[in-house]
């Protein structure tokens, strides 16, 4: 039988009986692959339905309207990114996907609101797309929440240690898709090369079909199943770093389909920390992963800006 990720059911979390039990399985999950399945998630299947309609529709549009909603000034950190811009680190070869990104608003008064930028919408063209992105970063983002007390609770530490580094953070949410493959594409170009995620943990919504993977401890790859039904979970370079390898920061592709024909559409929510916070190894970790620290000193700003750069979305 081929290997699968975990599964979880958030049932659990919230039932005080068998809270420890989700504890125990996800912080077991991160230390072992670093990626689950989440069920029973709470998130409205008809508001994950609605945001998928609406980033079809605009996905349709041609792709000089498109254009008038990338934003080079910030780095394209909110609005649309084309179609090959990003690429793996280490990997030359564009990924065949273009994409959307929103994230956080802030008040104005607010003390970190010039932190981030201003989200934009196409609403003169796509009314309710703000509306039903918008309504899922803030549902998603609950539940990330709700995540990280349960990771927190495993590592020992106080249940909010990790959600409050992540309040206000500079989490974003990317509305990507995959288009046919097209006779052009560069040679050895797939959908998304293999990869690790740069932030603390990252909650994908399901997507509209099969194609991501990851990387099994023998470097075989796990067929990991696209449905609305569960959300994939997966710790990332930061969480990584900040538990010296405790929890992993696993390699992840999504593969070319078999018939070339066919769109791909997912939504991966990409929890941040703060820019200042320290993602220096704790102690307590290095005492218990081998005694050494696996990953340097550095802030979670400095760190995002580095890998951003890796990837193609910004240059100094």
């Amino acid at each position: 039988m081929a290997r699968k990720i975990p599964e979880l059911d958030l049932r659990e979390w919230h039932d005080p009986t068998r809270r420890t039990d989700f504890v125990t399985k996800m912080g077991e999950a991160l230390e072992d692959i670093g990626f689950f399945a989440l069920n029973n998630h709470d998130i409205d299947l008809q508001l994950i339905e609605s945001a998928y309609d609406n980033a079809s529709v605009f996905f349709a549009l041609p792709e000089a309207e498109k254009l008038r909603h990338e934003r080079l000034e910030i780095q394209r950190q909110r609005g649309f990114v084309p179609f090959g811009v990003e690429h793996a680190k280490g990997n030359l070869a564009p990924d065949l996907k273009e994409f959307w990104q929103s994230g956080r608003t802030l008040p104005s008064d607010h003390p970190k609101a010039d932190e981030f930028p201003t989200n934009i919408w196409p609403e003169e063209i796509l009314p309710g797309f703000q509306t039903s992105i918008d309504g899922l970063f803030c549902e998603m983002e609950k539940l990330s929440r709700e995540l990280l007390c349960a990771a927190s609770q495993y590592l020992g530490k106080p249940e909010k240690w990790l959600s409050d580094m992540a309040e206000d953070g500079n989490t974003i949410l990317r509305v990507i898709h995959y288009p046919p493959i097209s006779s052009d594409a560069p040679p050895g170009a797939i959908r998304s090369a293999q990869h690790e995620d740069i932030n603390f943990i990252t909650l994908l919504v399901g997507s509209t079909a099969d194609g991501l993977e990851v990387m099994d401890h023998d470097g075989s790859w796990i067929k990991v199943e696209g449905n609305h039904h569960h959300i994939i979970v997966d710790s990332g370079d930061m969480l990584q770093s900040l538990t010296n390898g405790l929890f992993k920061s696993t390699t992840h592709r999504v593969i070319n389909p078999d018939d070339d024909t066919s769109d791909r559409f997912s939504m991966p929510l990409f929890v941040h920390p703060h820019n200042d916070i320290d993602l220096t190894p704790r102690p307590e970790f290095i005492a218990i992963t081998g005694g050494e620290a696996m990953y340097p000193s550095i802030t979670a700003g400095e760190y995002l800006h580095q890998r951003l750069e890796e990837i193609g979305l910004t240059s100094n």
